[in-house]
């Protein structure tokens, strides 16, 4: 049998003898590999680096070879990251996890330690400071204090994992965003692995619990977004299960025009890949323009793969990669062997070469002009010279159209329409009197890792700062201004060029390291302000240098919310409104009473560029020097010296009940036998359906379980904030405002019916009822089920409520596999039949029998009672679809079958 061995060959990098794993051998093989596209060259390195006959056999690699000829492939292969990389938000459920291992490994009479990740994995917290102080010297000291006091719990709880486990670091807060961090530090693009006396090359891969994972693409690093499950699998060394991608080539020629800035392009970028479609597909980048692209511009592109709905957007390595690797400090050796390694492997990207895709686009760099995109989706992009006109034609709509030709307008991303014809209202705020009026600019953020990353965008932001100060123009009263960046380096050379304090006088102080307004933790806006929106119903806008512009996403007050580049965050700023054409409109007058206009103040490529070249790799070295260390606040909180957690009293992180009872061999499993229909769902049911992230109501379950804690309602926080509290998760589940549960056709929200009593309660106090009575359930649902954000809370809730099974017309494939993760049997519906087919009411009785002799995708019989006891029978499909997905199943979990494996009980 042909295995690893066989591709393993010898490589010789600055006098050092490597291993590494030959395409050349793969290509002399099963067939020319020249022209496969670089990321799935690296794909199939990994599958040769795990050839197995297992978990990957030759006939995967086939498969990816063969991939060529028709640019596509059903084939599901393993892959195998390199590493892990998590935020605090995802990160926090997923050390629960492991903590939960370590206890009932304990409880078996097992060393705990034997718990630890098996991939690396890298924790960086970014996502919890909030923008509460603002324009003033002390911004930033005082949100990083208020951070502090809202997440001590949950900082302990990570500084403990941080010493507890191997293979564990954590980023302190304070240090940057994690795709920032990534991209100017942890990124090695090939990784070495010393665990041999050879050490092994091999392309750096990751897999991250936050979508914008994909920045990381830009080095050469293949890396995207995955559930907090599949992550939580991937660093206890499970690979990821993915059926071989579409790839989608995309040519960058030409060059950008004077001025253009890389969020243009990115945001052009994003509008036409949206339009193409490009969901579950990988986009590679190709053309000698790439040449005119920097890094970091090249980062901006990947970081938006998910808003141009791609698995990641994959840029190739070649001199560019080198000189930011040498430019962030990193060690020469690295550089060397990233080099040699990726000209050995045809992994180098050569002038003029052209990849086999499945499909391409082309884009003339030239052609880029001035954007924005919104107001609430990130793919609908705006001309600056166009947003006058396209402010005006919704104003117009909301006075003049009719209601169906306003919801046509707004399907085409249009924006929403103003609420209100009134067009000014007086207001004090800050020693200034001034009218707010619809299209007013609230909120102007320099912000998130799209931009922040990009020292071009923002030394041409502090420019433009300076430039305005000296033509005597201020920032309008009424803009809540912040600026924060992705990593300390980025205040470094603003200062080091001197454009930190210009930003400043405008009102864009330093208000903390990582992703504020971007993610929604913009604060609050003056309570004059919020009454006078709130009151006039104005529709007023949010400017920020972010990637995720969503209705409601940025402030609950905020209904228009533009994504653009940091330069025009400021110049909005200045202006006050969206509702001006920037192109030809002035942004105030000077000291003269003259007209000031965008281009007077806007800096050239020449001094953009000379600000650029003050960027050091001395800055670097110095700020990532100490970076897993903290400020004395973090590390003066109190760890825990247990190497099990002590699980103290908290409503933040509580001891699960996963592994409560783990046996060494897993139980047959038991038949599902009259069990009682939980929820009966529709089309289209999301993971923020099942498992909503938003705020708690306190006439909710959850909202109960809080204040019967001692927690008052203003403390409540997010069901987001405590997803590493199961107590109030799965009183979460199913609790969304908005689903609509058939059983109930009246209400929306999360409520059912118990049977037989027919007594209407939350689905959670049902479920308990059920429990209590011994009954287990299913849930039923249409089509596209578990569609959205790969929350794996979406899957631990169901099977705490005592969901066995939950049967649709079809899946999205994340949730799917996290069901399987979690021990939830995901069956699907044969065509022709349904939940209407069947005149499914809530009061039936579903049995499933023979599940302890289960194949992946076999037909089972669903066994179906009705409330007036007659009885019918329906075939569906078991969509466990793989050997490795039943092994989980059989377990219990995923996290299951690895401690059994861990203890050597599997």
């Amino acid at each position: 049998m042909t295995t690893s061995a066989h591709f393993a060959k010898k490589l010789s990098v600055g006098g050092k003898e490597y291993q590494y794993y030959s395409l050349a051998t793969a290509s002399a093989d099963f067939g020319d590999i020249d022209r496969l596209p670089f990321s799935l060259k690296v794909l199939l390195e990994n599958l040769l680096r795990h050839l197995d006959g297992d978990n990957v056999s030759v006939d995967d690699i086939k498969a990816l070879v063969d991939w060529q000829k028709t640019g596509h492939s059903e084939r599901e292969i393993a892959y195998s990251p390199a590493r892990v990389l998590m935020q605090d938000f995802t990160g926090v459920p997923a050390v629960v996890d492991l903590a939960a291992m370590r206890a009932a490994v304990a409880e078996l009479g097992e060393d705990p330690t034997k718990v630890n990740p098996l991939t690396p994995v890298d924790l960086v917290i970014d996502h919890s400071v909030m923008v509460d102080s603002y324009a003033n010297p002390e911004a930033f000291q005082r949100n990083v204090e208020m951070e502090m006091q809202r997440n001590h719990e949950r900082y302990s709880f990570l500084r403990w994992g941080a010493t507890a486990f191997n293979n564990f670091r954590v980023v302190p807060p304070g240090t940057g965003i994690c795709h920032q961090v990534n991209l100017e530090y942890l990124g090695q693009t090939v990784w070495t692995n010393n665990d041999t006396d050879t050490p092994t090359l091999y392309p750096d891969t990751l897999v991250g619990t936050d979508s914008h994972t994909t920045m990381i693409n830009a080095l050469g690093i293949l890396g995207w977004g995955v559930g907090g499950i599949e992550a939580e699998a991937a660093m206890l060394g499970q690979p990821v299960s993915m059926t071989i991608p579409e790839v989608i080539g995309f040519e960058f020629v030409g060059k950008l025009q004077p001025g253009i800035t890389a969020t243009d392009l990115v945001l052009t970028v994003t509008q036409l890949l949206r339009k193409h479609g490009v969901v579950g597909k990988f986009v590679e980048f190709y053309g000698d323009g790439l040449d005119m692209l920097s890094l970091a511009d090249r980062a901006t592109i990947a970081n938006m793969a998910p808003e141009y709905g791609a698995t990641c957007g994959f840029f190739p390595v070649d001199q560019v990669t080198l000189d930011y690797l040498a430019l962030t400090g990193r060690d020469q050796t690295l550089i060397n062997k990233v080099k040699t390694y990726t000209q050995t492997q045809g992994l180098w990207r050569e002038k003029g070469h052209t990849p086999i895709f499945t499909d391409s686009l082309r884009l003339d760099l030239s052609d880029v002009v001035p954007s924005l995109a919104g107001p609430k989706r990130p793919q609908d992009r705006v001309t600056l010279s166009g947003l006058k006109r396209h402010c005006n034609d919704m104003l117009a709509l909301d006075i003049d159209a009719d209601k169906e030709s306003r919801k046509a307008l707004l399907n085409e991303g249009g924006g929403q329409p103003q609420a209100s014809h009134v067009v000014d209202h007086d207001i004090e705020h800050a020693g200034e009197q001034f009218k707010l009026k619809n299209n007013a600019v609230v909120i102007a953020a320099i912000t998130s890792c799209t931009n922040t990353s990009n020292p071009s965008v923002l030394m041409a932001a502090g420019l433009l700062a300076q430039k305005a100060l000296a033509k005597g123009l201020k920032r309008q009263p009424w803009v809540k201004s912040s600026l924060a960046p992705g990593s300390k380096v980025v205040t470094r050379y603003l200062e080091q060029a001197g454009l930190m304090a210009p930003l400043e006088q405008l009102g864009f102080h330093l208000v903390g390291y990582g992703c504020t307004t971007c993610i929604g933790n913009s604060g609050p806006l003056a309570d004059v302000i919020e009454q006078k929106i709130s009151s006039a119903d104005l529709n007023v806008s949010a400017v920020l240098s972010g990637n995720r512009n969503f209705e409601g996403r940025i402030h609950p007050f905020v209904k228009s919310n533009w994504l653009a580049s940091p330069p025009l965050v400021v110049a909005f700023a200045l202006a006050g409104t969206i509702d001006i054409d920037l192109t030809k409109d002035p942004l105030g007058e000077d000291q003269q009473g003259n007209p000031v206009y965008l281009q007077d103040i806007w800096p050239d490529n020449a001094e953009v560029a000379a600000a650029v070249s003050q960027v050091q790799t001395s800055m670097f070295t110095k700020e990532y020097a100490a970076v897993f260390t903290g400020d004395d606040a973090w590390k003066n909180i109190n760890v825990p010296k247990e190497r099990t957690y002590p699980w103290p009293e908290s409503t933040y992180i509580r001891h699960p009940d996963f592994f409560q009872g783990l046996s060494r061999k897993p139980a047959a499993i038991e038949d599902i036998v009259d069990a009682r229909l939980l929820a009966l769902l529709g089309d289209s049911v999301t993971t923020d359906h099942i498992s909503p992230a938003g705020s708690i109501s306190d006439t909710s379950p959850a909202g109960i379980y809080l204040q019967q804690q001692g927690v008052g309602t203003v403390d409540f926080n997010s069901y987001g904030s405590r997803r590493g509290n199961h107590e109030v998760m799965v009183r979460g589940t199913f609790a969304n405002v908005r689903i609509r549960n058939e059983m109930v056709p009246e209400e929306e929200g999360g409520v059912t019916r118990h049977y037989p009593s027919g007594d209407k309660l939350a689905i959670y106090d049902a479920a308990m009822r059920y429990r209590q009575q011994g009954a287990p359930m299913v849930v039923v649902a249409g089509k596209e089920y578990g569609t959205g954000s790969s929350r794996d809370w979406a899957a631990k809730g169901t099977l705490m409520l005592g969901v066995r099974a939950v049967i649709t017309e079809s899946y999205e494939r994340i949730h799917r596999s996290n069901l399987i993760g979690m021990g939830v049997l995901p069956l699907q519906f044969l065509a022709g039949t349904d939940r209407k087919t069947l005149k499914l009411k809530g009061d039936e009785r579903f049995s499933i029998r023979g599940l302890n002799n289960l194949k992946p995708k076999q037909k089972l019989t669903v066994f179906i009672t009705y409330a007036d006891d007659s009885q019918q029978e329906i075939e569906v499909v078991c969509r466990i679809d793989t050997g490795n997905e039943l092994s989980y199943y059989q377990h219990g979990g995923i996290l299951h079958y690895v401690l059994r494996n861990m203890i050597g009980s599997a």
